[in-house]
This record gives C-alpha cells, structure tokens and sequence, in this order.
C-alpha cells in the first residue's frame, strides 16, 4: 500500500535484497548491481569507496576493467532509483559514493535505530516501551541478512547484523523477564535454544523462566541439555553464569520472580512515545510502517484517482455501497452503479468509497478507467480490457484482439483476485458488461449519468443535491468554519441560493476561499441579480451554465481566452505546454499561465511532470461550457491557428520520441505538416525516457490522430499515427495501431494525399504481419509500394521490400527473401537511412545462417552492431545480440553463445521486455543442451516455461515445456506432466509440427 507522506522507496537487507516502490517491487538486476546496492544501503549516506566495491565484487581477482564495470552498475542503479524516486540519490563522492535516503527507509538502519532508542528507555526503566519497540524492530527481519546475495566480504557485514538480531532478541527477553514475563516467554525461548544451541545467555534465560514458572526440575535439565550441547560442539564446560545458576536453584537461593509491572503512565500521543532530543517525531520518522506495509502486498494495480480532503457524504448511503461491493453475502460479484444528474459528485463518492474499501477488502489492487460515456468518443469495452490486461501484467503482444477473448483472459486474471473495478462515466450497461469479473472476490462500482437498470444484479444509489446540512458542512471546509458560524444566515442561504449543487456550492465557495476579504453576505447579494437563472440550478444543464458563469466572467481577459482554447484539448490531463502552444507563448514556464484557473478552480492540478510542471484536469462541465464560450467568442481562423499549434506540439513531442529511440530519425516517413516546438528544457526533461513518455500520453497521442483527421490535418494525423508505432510496436499496442492508423487513413485518401495513403497502407503490412495476416499484409504492402514508386520515395519503397522480404521468409521462399533484401538495402541506401540497413542486414543473417554461411551471417551482424552502437540503438543493438549469439552456436563456439544470451537476457529485464526474456532463457536452454550440460538447460527451460504461462503466453510457455521433455525421457511421470498441457496448447494453435512430436514424445512415456 501506499503510505500518505510517506517515502517512494523502501529497501530491505534484513532477508533477501529488495526495493519496494510506489506501484510493488522494483527489479534490481541480479549480480554485480545487487552487490553494489546491498554495500551501498549497509551505509546508507556514508562513501562506500570503487575499491571496496571491486573487492566485494571481485574478492582476489579483479579484471583491469573492474572500476569501468562498476561505473557501468552504478550508473544503471542510479538511472534505475531516480525514475522510481527522485528524492533517492546515488551520487559520486571521492573515492567512492554515497546512497542517500532517509534512515526510515532501509530496514537496517531503521533495525539499529529502534534497537539503540529501546536500550535507551531500557537503561531509563521505561521496560514496557523498550520491549514494545524491540519487538517491533525484529518483526522487520524476512531471513538472514542479504539471503541469496553471492559475496564472501559481504557475507561478514551480514553476519555482524544477524549477530545484533538475536543480541536484541536475548535484550528483549530480558527485560521481559524483569517485567515478571517468564510464563509466556517458556515456548519461545525452547524454540530458540534449539536454533542456537550454543548461545549460553539464551540457555541461561530458558532456565530461569522455566524456574520461576514452577518448575524447577526442568529447569535443571535445560541446564543439562545445554551442558552436554557445549560438551559436544566445542568440547567446553558451560561458563561461570550458567554453572552460578545452577548451583543458585540447587540451593534455593535464586531470588524469587520479579512481580508483573504496572504499563507505564506516559503523556504519549497518536504519533507514540518521545524521541531522542526532546523531537516526538524523529522516532516516527523511522517508524517502520512504511517497510512493513509496503512489502506486505505483491506488486498490483493501484489506479484510483487521488481521494479528496473536503469530501462530504450520508454516512448511511457509504455503508450500503461497502455492503453491495462486498458482495452483499449472496456469493456473487458486488456491483454497485451510482447514477445522478451532472455535477452531483458521482464520481467524487466512487473513489471515496473504492479508496475506503481498497486496503482491507480488495488487497489485489484496484483497476480504474474513465469510459468517456458523456463524450462523443465513449472508450470501447475491447479499448479498456487492453488497459486492464497490461495493468494485471500482460504484454501486449499477448493480448488477443477480439472482445470475447479478451474478456475470458481478463476473467481468467482476476479468478483468484480480490480486486475492486471502479468503471466512471459509462455511457450504458453494453459499454459495461464484457468489463465484468467472473470472480465473486472482485467486486465493480460504476457511475454513469444512464440509470443502467438493465445491469443485473446492480445495487443503485442515485445522488441529487446535498441536503443543507451537508452543503454547510462543504462550504465551510473550503472557506473555513469560522466563516461560516460567524455568518450563519448568509451562509444557508447561500446554499439554498446555488441549489445544494455540489459543484456549483464547490466554485462559488473557491471564490470566497481566494478573497478572504468577502463576506458571505456580499457573496449572496452577487448572486441576486442572476437569481432567475439559479434558480433553475437544480432542473438540468442550463442552470450548470448560469452557475459556471459566476466563476468565468471573474476571469482577466488572457485567462478567460485561455481557458476556451484549453477545451479543445481532448487529453485525459493537459501538460503544461499546452498554454504555450494555443496562445503562441514561448516562456519557459508555461505552467505560469495555467495556475490562474487552478487558483478558481476552473482546472484541477492532476499531477507533477518530469519536467517538474504540473499537469492539469479540466472537469467534464467545464470543459462543455470553456467550449460553448470559444465558439460564441472566438473566429474560425482563430480556433484552427490555435488548435494546429496544438497539434504540431504533439507531432514535435513524438518525433522527438521516436528520433531518441532510434538514436535518429529513422526507419520512418514524415509529413510536412508544421511542428510547434515546446521550450527546450521541457522537451529534454519529458523524454529523457522516451518510450516511458509515449507510454504516459499514450491516450493524448492516439486521440489527437482522430482529432487531427476532424480537423483538416490529414497531412499530420498520418505522420503522427506512423510515429506512433515507435511505442505500438515495443508494446505490442496492436489495437491502437490499427484503430489510429484506419482513422488517418480515411483523412489521408478523402483529401487525395497519396504519399499518406501509401505511408499508412505499408505501415498496415507491419501490422498484419505482426498478427501473421500474412495475405493481408502483403496485399497492402503491395499498393504501398505501387504509390511509392511512382513517387520515386526511397524511404517507403525501402520500408515495403523490408517487409515483404520478411513475408517470404516465414513462408520459406529463401531466394525471393533474399532479393527483397538486397532490393530493400539499396532503397535504405538512397533515403540515407542507416538503421534500416541495420534492420535488413540482421533479418537477412539469419536465412545466410540457415543456409549455413555462417561466415557471411556473422559479418552482416557485425555491421548492423556497428551501425546500432554508432547511434545508441539498445533496442537494435540487442536483437542484433541475439542472432550473434545463434551464429556462435552454429559455431560451436557455445561458451561466448551463452555469454551473448546472457548479455541480452539482462538488456530484457533493464527495458521490462518479458517476452524477450522468455526467448532468453529458451536460448540459453538450447545452448546449455548443446553444451551436453542437462541440468543446466532444464534449469533455463523450467524458468522459460515459468516466464513464458506467467504472462499467458501458453505458445512460447507449451514450446519451452517441448524442450524440458526432450531432456526428461528418463523421468517419464514428469514428461507427461510436462506435455500433456503443451499438446493441448499446439492442438489449439494448429502448430502441427510441434504436435507431431509433443505427441510422439507422450506415447513413449
């Protein structure tokens, strides 16, 4: 769970390595940079020097690159922990560096901070507290120190810290036994002198326990069972300690047992007892809450939108909408659907509900989505189980394209799930019904303005306008309490005069909250001259209008423009840039123009950018009214300059994207259409990870392709919708890629832009291919390439031979593939494009390598590696990697083929690649087999299969199962375990070679 204020990462050493964030576990890579952070975190803001880094890696025998392999880990480490929290720092410090994060967040610093504090209140007599915090720091120990990590000198380190656990262990026994706590403490400490029989004060503290228990002759033998432990281990009597208490209870001189101690009476608080330096919150500060609860959970989805502090409701209505998402005790899915009239705080009561329910009744996470059911663009139910799905971990090349199928793969997720839906502003029950779990552990809250009666099996709550003393209660925490006591009167009539309407009572009660100096009175007074219309604010939309109005024309003239323009954005959020874009205005902060509607509540701030901008929400009224506003105010010419500078700002945006995944502006054709160009330090700070901003504006980018084709910019929606591969393809977005691409290329042939008309048709082949539509693909390659020629275009004629010469391949015309390619190499040649020559030349290594000219194979990789390396291409450089390691094989030069796959196998996990990883672990299954080392290989192939069915790939996960029981016809009952699945799998997949022998393989188990 999320802890409010609390830190962004947590890290543990205290058991195996790990690094909590925000939305679960965070990968570290394992090895060398699990080595570096564990030393790092074992001293936390202290240097931690490159030779003690060498030495933990390395111990004795170091190679001469190890200070440059380390700069490399630390580097990828400091990348990995600033873009999952930019208050955590790894920074260069001669001679060495320094991790700096506060000590509430790594688990050992918090262990020995909690420890030294309880000997303090120990030492004070404040025994129970010490106890109580002594307990506390142990409970964050999950094993050993560091379990798994492979480093002799810092195995040391940990053993120093599993040391202080059980010496704060036997401190806390202790002092449990001078509180007079010795009954309850018997069963523990039995456990524990079995697990550390040769700790004498463990023993020591048993035998008193059992002896003030009552009872003195087991007493005795425990002493005589730690006697002959000593006697057989180490070859020693026991000490004087233990040997005095023996002869104490033999004489009957041990002193009798201390009589339980009243708890203390201390001024404590809600935040716990009294730190260090007269500072109650510096213990809070190391509180471990925010360690303990965050691994507490596996990694899931947590996607509501934030809660808000002023929210107001019946108390009653919030229980039965907890009782119907429960379930209701009918066994069933809970389903709720809260409906109502605009601006009655639908939305606002489902994710206060979901954000109540969340923690304790749905630990599996919470899926949200604004189905757009009020907008001329409803999300579709095939649109918003993608989302789902990649949210619950599905790539998305594995995710089908049919609305039933992935609807049953969505079922199928959530199965054995507790996770609560939370589906706003549905248009119907049609839109919702495919997003229903199958599990009676998930539950869905819906809001819609439709009263969706045909939803079976819903509980309905329909909101209206508050009753006055909620509306009261709202509108004094916005302008405070004092405010409203003070003018009573005015204040309910205040509420009576906007009609109890929760958002028309939010944006007059924002005015008040900015000019202190107002009265309430004065403010009611305002609103008596447009009393006619307000009056109306309950009956529907135009009151809406009447009531937005008071905020608007208090706007300064720019402001008011802007917010008109702003409503033609059609982005779930807004960035900032944007208000430079629509008003022509070149500032470095555009942000600046922006916060004067926040300041009236006319935008929401909807979260922070990397840039360190914010990024804003309009809500759905107000968006409706800012656009009736720009067409009453605003010229045609005006509203199209304005929204192309838009346009062209996102164009830039995701050309600049692509121009950094490619290390340049590759592989890809662009129209002429004009960019804007957002300030630069924006540009540079946005896509300093470019695929994760493509990913962030993902609905931003594919909406304005349709906009753009509304519009008129048919030469821009289909240079933005080709540009978008860039992330459609990494992501596997196939939907989106069609979806985008259908909409440009209806814009593209209805103004007669032929070259659009061919850029759109061949980027379509890629998509078919990708979806093995191979008939389809090549018939629109085809057309592409007939337009391509006729318009002498290099780039495009190169693109469609790429592709069709990868047509070819798959279907085995080898010589036809082969001509494509060199056809293809020289159009790349003449548009000057060296990355595709890269894409060609690594395509067409692997027919030379099937041909067995491994020699010609290797040299076109080569070059293709030369060429990605030249310009910074990871994602080139790595699939490129991957054939290399395929030709070594074919070689026999297994060794380096194996440290090829293993190279490639961790760029996979760096970029989050899971299906990459997969073919990993498969290849280095293949090599290891070749390498006549079993054990290993089914090592490889078991985590293939575990990689490949935990993403639900059941293809890849049935090939890698194929593999395993090649290796296992020795152990037939686990052969057939193994095939059994995988032929079921090939049967369904039609894969009849696979099958074939899947099935030859089972007969002879």
């Amino acid at each position: 769970m999320d802890v409010p204020g609390g830190p962004r990462l947590t890290f543990r050493v205290l058991g195996p390595l790990q690094v909590q964030g925000i939305a679960g576990p965070l990968r570290v890579p394992p090895g060398r940079q699990e080595v570096i952070l564990a030393a790092l975190l074992l001293e936390t803001n202290r240097i931690v020097s490159t030779s003690q880094l060498v030495d933990l890696i390395w111990e004795d025998n170091p190679p001469e690159t190890a200070r440059t392999q380390v700069q490399i880990c630390v580097s990828r480490l400091r990348k990995l922990l600033v873009d999952a929290d930019g208050e955590v720092t790894l920074t260069t410090r001669p001679p060495g560096y320094v991790l700096h994060t506060g000590a509430g967040n790594v688990d050992a610093a918090l262990f020995t901070g909690l420890v030294r504090r309880a000997r303090s209140l120990g030492e004070g007599g404040d025994r129970e507290e010490a106890v109580r915090l002594l307990r506390s720091a142990v409970t964050l120990w999950q094993g050993d120190c560091l379990t798994g990590l492979d480093s002799g000198p810092l195995a040391n380190a940990a053993r120093q810290l599993n040391e202080e656990r059980l010496a704060a262990v036997e401190l806390r026994i202790r002092l449990e036994l001078e509180l007079g706590h010795h009954d309850r403490l018997v069963g523990e400490l039995q456990r524990l002198t079995h697990e550390h029989p040769l700790r004498e004060k463990l023993h020591g503290q048993l035998i008193q326990a059992l002896y003030w228990s009552g009872r003195q002759a087991e007493a005795l033998e425990a002493f005589r069972t730690a006697r002959r432990y000593l006697a057989e281990e180490l070859g020693l009597e026991p000490g004087r300690e233990l040997r005095d208490l023996e002869a104490a209870i033999l004489a009957g001189e041990l002193p009798p047992p201390p009589a339980p101690a009243p708890p203390l009476v201390r001024g404590a608080t809600a935040s716990g007892p009294e730190a260090p330096d007269g500072d109650p919150a510096a213990l809070d500060a190391a509180s471990p809450a925010p360690i303990a609860e965050s691994i507490r959970h596996e990694t899931v989805p947590h996607q509501l939108p934030a809660d808000i502090a002023d929210f107001v409701a019946d108390g009653q209505r919030l229980g039965t909408l907890e009782k119907a998402l429960s379930g209701d005790g009918r066994g069933t899915v809970g389903l709720a659907a809260i409906t109502g009239k605009p601006g009655t705080g639908k939305s606002t009561l489902a994710v206060h509900v979901a954000h109540a329910l969340a923690e304790t009744g749905f630990p599996d996470g919470q899926l949200y989505c604004d189905l757009r059911g009020t907008t001329a663009a409803p999300a579709t139910p095939v649109e918003v189980l993608g989302r789902f799905l990649r949210a619950l971990g599905i790539p998305g090349q594995l995710i089908p394209e049919s609305l039933d199928e992935r609807a049953e793969m969505y079922r199928t997720r959530l199965s054995t799930r507790r996770v609560l839906v939370v589906l706003d502003d549905a248009a119907g029950e049609g839109q919702v019904l495919p997003l229903l779990p199958g599990s009676r552990g998930c539950a869905v809250l819906v809001t819609s303005r439709a009263r969706l009666t045909a939803l079976p099996g819903a509980h309905r709550v329909e909101l209206d306008v508050l009753d006055e003393d909620r509306a009261l209660e709202l509108l004094a925490r916005i302008v405070g309490g004092d405010r409203v006591a003070g003018e009573a009167a005015a204040a309910e009539a205040l509420v009576r005069t906007v009609g109890r309407l929760p958002l028309a009572l939010r944006i007059v009660a924002a005015r008040l909250a900015a000019r202190p100096h107002w009265t309430l009175a004065s403010m009611v007074q305002r609103l008596a001259d447009e009393r006619h219309r307000l009056d109306e604010l309950a009956h529907g939309e135009m009151t809406m209008r009447a009531s937005l109005s008071l905020t608007y024309e208090g706007l300064a003239p720019e402001d008011g423009g802007l917010l008109r323009l702003l409503s033609m954005a059609q982005a779930p959020t807004l960035p900032s840039w944007l208000a430079g874009a629509l008003l022509d205005d070149h500032r470095p902060f555009p942000s600046d123009l922006m916060e004067p509607l926040v300041d009236v509540q006319m935008l929401d701030v909807a979260g922070i950018e990397p840039s360190g901008g914010f990024r804003y929400r309009f809500h759905e009224i107000i968006r409706v009214y800012a656009r009736e506003q720009l067409a009453a105010q605003h010229p045609p010419d005006v509203r199209r300059a304005a929204f192309a500078r838009m346009a062209g700002g996102w164009m830039h945006l995701a050309e600049e994207a692509h121009r950094k995944v490619y290390g340049g502006d590759f592989t890809v054709l662009h129209g002429t259409a004009p960019r804007w160009r957002p300030p630069s330090p924006y540009v540079d700070d946005a896509l300093a990870d470019p695929l994760a901003w493509l990913d962030a504006e993902q609905a931003a980018l594919c909406g304005m392709v349709g906009h753009a084709a509304e519009e008129g910019l048919h030469d821009l929606s289909w240079d933005l919708a080709t540009s978008l591969v860039t992330l459609f393809e990494v992501r596997g977005h196939y939907d989106l890629w069609e979806s985008t691409h259908l909409t440009a290329l209806a814009a593209v042939r209805k103004a007669g832009n032929l070259r659009g008309t061919a850029a759109i048709r061949a980027s379509l082949g890629s998509l078919y291919m990708s979806r093995n539509q191979y008939d389809t693909a090549r018939q629109s390659l085809n057309s592409a390439l007939d337009v391509f020629q006729a318009l002498d275009e290099p780039m495009g004629e190169a693109l469609c031979r790429r592709d069709m010469a990868l047509i070819a391949r798959t279907n085995g015309d080898d010589a036809a593939a082969l001509e494509l390619y060199r056809r293809s190499l020289a159009d790349f040649g003449r548009a000057d494009d060296v990355v595709g020559r890269a894409i060609v030349l690594t395509q067409s290594a692997h027919i030379r390598m099937r041909q067995g000219e491994i020699d010609l194979a290797q040299k076109q990789l080569d070059e293709a590696l030369d060429i990605y390396e030249g310009i910074g291409y990871a994602g080139g450089r790595a699939r490129t990697l991957r054939r290399v390691g395929q030709v070594l094989l074919e070689q026999g030069r297994n060794d380096l083929a194996v440290l090829t796959f293993t190279e490639v196998l961790e760029l996979c996990r760096d970029s989050g690649d899971v299906i990459g990883e997969g073919h990993l672990l498969r290849d280095l299954g293949h090599a290891f087999a070749m390498m006549g080392r079993p054990d290993r290989a089914r090592d490889f192939y078991d985590r293939a299969v575990s990689s490949r069915e935990q993403v639900m790939d059941f293809s890849g996960g049935a090939l890698a199962r194929l593999d395993l029981a090649r290796l296992l016809t020795d152990e037939p009952g686990r052969s057939r375990k193994l095939l059994v699945p995988a032929v079921e799998v090939f049967r369904e997949r039609r894969m009849t070679r696979e099958l074939a022998e899947a099935e030859r393989l089972l007969g002879a188990c």
